[in-house]
């Protein structure tokens, strides 16, 4: 079990994440954009859960239309690569599963839980505690759990089903979503902090 730990850590330790600088300036300039957004708040969550609230579901296409577009032409470019996970449709239905029960449950995503928690949410800190204790018993039991994870379909990606006309169609996909975020219209659920905010 410890030797299946240490392996785990030292493949993230060997993984090239760029520099510090970069790595924090992406850091800072993503806690900007959520505390602006607010979607670190229950009700934003909750309410996207609810079909309620569009701030999420805007700002997830907006994000992924424009990284869509910026990291394949960085890779391109020789400035960035990303690893291909393999197609298990036995773990993504059940992970899936579990990952949007507990995200309706606690109203938080991986992105925004810990900065809820540096907000002083100590029920996001309990919900992240048993994440990783979570990830822990996966990476330990990892063997077993791969039995019910199903058969491994490839690492077929979007470039690869278009071969030949990759940067047209990683732009195109990245506009769709993009211009999806721009119609979607906007509607907020306002939590207790808005709603004092409006009356002042």
């Amino acid at each position: 079990m410890i030797d299946r730990i240490l392996e785990m850590f030292a493949t993230v330790a060997q993984e090239p994440h760029g520099s510090i600088f970069t790595v924090f300036f992406i850091g800072f300039v993503f806690g900007v954009v959520v505390q602006y957004t607010r979607v670190d708040k229950f009700e934003k969550i909750a309410g996207f859960a609810m079909l309620k609230d569009t701030v999420v579901p805007k700002m997830l296409f907006l994000a992924i239309g424009l990284a869509s577009i910026g990291l394949y032409y960085m890779i391109e470019a020789g400035y960035a690569h990303y690893h291909v996970k393999p197609i298990m449709l036995g773990g993504l239905i059940i992970g899936g599963t579990i990952f949007g029960i507990a995200m309706a449950i606690m109203g938080k995503c991986p992105g925004t839980g810990p900065i809820s928690i540096a907000e002083g949410r100590i029920d996001v800190l309990v919900g992240a505690i048993g994440g990783v204790f979570g990830g822990l018993v996966f990476t330990v039991y990892y063997d077993q759990f791969k039995m019910i994870m199903g058969e491994s379909l490839g690492k077929t990606t979007l470039v690869d089903i278009f071969e030949g006309n990759e940067s047209l169609v990683v732009l195109v996909f990245g506009i769709a979503l993009i211009v999806i975020a721009l119609v979607i219209p906007l509607r907020q659920e306002l939590d207790e902090a808005d709603l004092k905010q409006l009356d002042e």
